[in-house]
């Protein structure tokens, strides 16, 4: 403890002696120290970065897609001085070398694997196979995961060593896991399992069928193709049968879609069409004889003037043959006893004369071979269709339809004639191409549809809807008959209280004449006659009236209009 205090007693003395520039050069220092300390323990701390691809990529468009790629993979990536793209480990370079192979973002002329490649001055020899074996097996592992509907692949291939003789020779093996990607059908698909077997074939030198093993993620060989024989066969059955249904189907929509137009859809409700063919592959190799044509038909002619001959004689030989003496005796060559049968031993000795005439004729004869390969094709169409008559509702003299005793609308069917029949069997037929020699057939037939539940349910549109007719007719005249009823009570009411009006004017004048006749008496005979408060007012208004009309007489006029508009 005293020593501390010594030490920091020395360093207070020390600063308080030091100059201002003296105390900035050691805080520079410290400062200096703590960032070189700082930048060494961040670049000892930061991962080691592996290259993706262990070449420079000169070419800044194509570093620019790969780097922005594995950002979109969620990698980060650097560059280093040379352009050589670094990510943070061996396993993500590894997955990003994948991704750029199957999306074809790898540089023409780069080799992703050169990474075997390096050579050390420690390097053994079993160092440089087992880096050629993983190179090997790496290269072709990515061949496969670049096929469609592959996601990843899991590859050994062994190399066995050399033998001194051929037959302790040890064969290559190889065994592959396919993972195919979601919803790909690859290891059902056997052209694709076939097509990875002869990948490996051709990647490895002396690799066999029978040592290749192909399976998938659960363990399920995919290249037993002996085993998977039956299944093939019932896959192309499936195939084919699949393959009339799509024919049927589309002969079936043309036919009806044509046959719905003529007789629209209600008449003409489904067409039943079969098809029959032959999906056996043929090679047929005929001859046919041509006859000669020595002069081809002339257009301009009405008649056929052409001249044609079976064949043409190109040489003829006549031999003229005349024989006279014995008969035929063939006793032997001589000296030897005869073998003669008894048949010609009665002949001996016999005369006679024999004439011969022989014409030989060689005829050239043309011919024309025909090799072919005979496809799938269709044997035989069998198409029926029936088609409805028309049904028409019947209608009385005044335009309504009649309503048979059962509640029910009066229908009248119209069968089709055998005029349209024969017609339309002779569309259908010219639709298929139709064959007679091949057996085809096509039936088109009139049969009534049973159509009980489309009548009852027109039947009940009719009579709810003729119901709400008769409900809105009788609503109607119910409406007019309260607006007549309206109209006339307020007719009456306005008669009764215009005679009303009318009394009470008449009263009123009445009463005024009295008024303005005792008051002009009054005047007259020189009495004094008092007014009430109501006869004054009265009288200012009457006067205040008379001069307003006099003033407005347009507003007067309006006012008395309006009176007479409203009684």
């Amino acid at each position: 403890m005293d020593f501390l205090k010594r030490l920091l007693e020395q360093v207070k003395n020390l600063w308080g002696k030091w100059s201002l520039i003296q105390k900035l050069v050691l805080a520079g220092i410290v400062l200096a120290f703590i960032v070189g300390l700082c930048a060494l323990v961040s670049v000892s701390s930061s991962p080691a970065m592996i290259p993706v691809i262990d070449a420079p990529i000169a070419d800044a468009d194509a570093r620019d897609r790969i780097t922005t790629r594995i950002n979109e993979a969620g990698y980060r990536t650097t560059i280093s001085a040379n352009g050589t793209i670094m990510v943070s480990d061996e396993a993500v370079a590894k997955k990003m070398r994948g991704m750029l192979i199957r999306e074809d973002l790898i540089p023409g002329g780069t080799d992703p694997w050169n990474i075997f490649d390096r050579e050390r001055w420690t390097l053994t020899d079993i160092e440089r196979n087992v880096n050629f074996q993983r190179a090997h097996t790496q290269m072709v592992r990515e061949h496969i995961r670049a096929l469609d509907g592959v996601d990843d692949a899991n590859v050994t291939i062994v190399f066995p060593k050399e033998a001194l003789f051929l037959s302790d020779q040890n064969p290559a093996t190889a065994s592959v896991i396919l993972i195919p990607t979601p919803g790909s059908g690859i290891t059902e698909n056997r052209g694709q399992v076939e097509g990875i077997q002869k990948l490996l074939k051709y990647a490895v030198e002396g690799l066999k069928d029978e040592n290749i093993v192909i399976t998938d993620q659960k363990g399920n060989v995919l290249n037993d193709f002996e085993g998977t024989r039956g299944w093939d066969e019932q896959s192309l059955v499936e195939r084919q049968q699949k393959n009339i249904l799509q024919l049927e189907a589309k002969y079936r929509a043309v036919i009806l879609g044509s046959l719905q137009k003529i007789f629209t859809e209600d008449r003409v409700r489904d067409l039943n069409i079969k098809i029959d063919m032959d999906m056996s592959k043929k090679s047929v190799s005929s001859t046919r004889y041509l006859p000669f044509v020595k002069k081809t038909d002339n257009p301009n002619t009405v008649y056929d003037d052409s001249d044609i001959q079976d064949s043409v004689t190109y040489s003829t030989e006549t031999y003229d043959t005349t024989y006279k003496g014995t008969g035929f005796n063939p006793e032997g060559p001589p000296g030897m006893e005869p073998n003669v049968m008894p048949a010609y031993t009665d002949m001996t000795n016999v005369q006679g004369e024999v004439t011969q005439h022989v014409v030989k004729r060689n005829e050239n004869v043309s011919s024309e071979i025909t090799e072919e390969e005979r496809k799938p094709r269709i044997d035989r169409v069998t198409v029926s269709v029936n088609i409805d008559g028309k049904w028409t509702k019947k209608y009385d003299e005044n335009g309504k339809p009649i309503i048979l005793p059962n509640n029910t609308l009066e229908r009248e069917y119209t069968p089709i004639t055998q005029e349209d029949l024969r017609a339309t069997t002779a569309l259908v037929q010219d639709a298929i191409g139709y064959n007679q020699n091949k057996g085809d057939s096509v039936t088109v037939q009139n049969i009534r549809f049973d159509r009980t539940r489309q009548f009852t349910e027109e039947d009940a549109a009719f009579f709810r809807e003729r119901n709400i007719q008769n409900t809105i007719l009788v609503v109607l005249v119910g409406i007019a008959v309260l607006l007549i009823a309206f109209l006339g009570f307020r007719l009456v009411s306005k008669a009764v209280e215009r005679k009303r009006l009318a009394d009470e004017e008449a009263l009123a004048r009445e009463r005024q004449a009295a008024r303005e006749d005792a008051l002009l008496r009054a005047e007259q005979e020189g009495v004094e006659v008092s007014m009430s408060v109501e006869e004054r007012k009265r009288m200012e208004l009457q006067e205040n009236v008379i001069s307003m009309a006099k003033d407005h007489p347009e507003d007067a006029a309006q006012l008395i209009r309006t009176w007479l508009l409203e009684d």
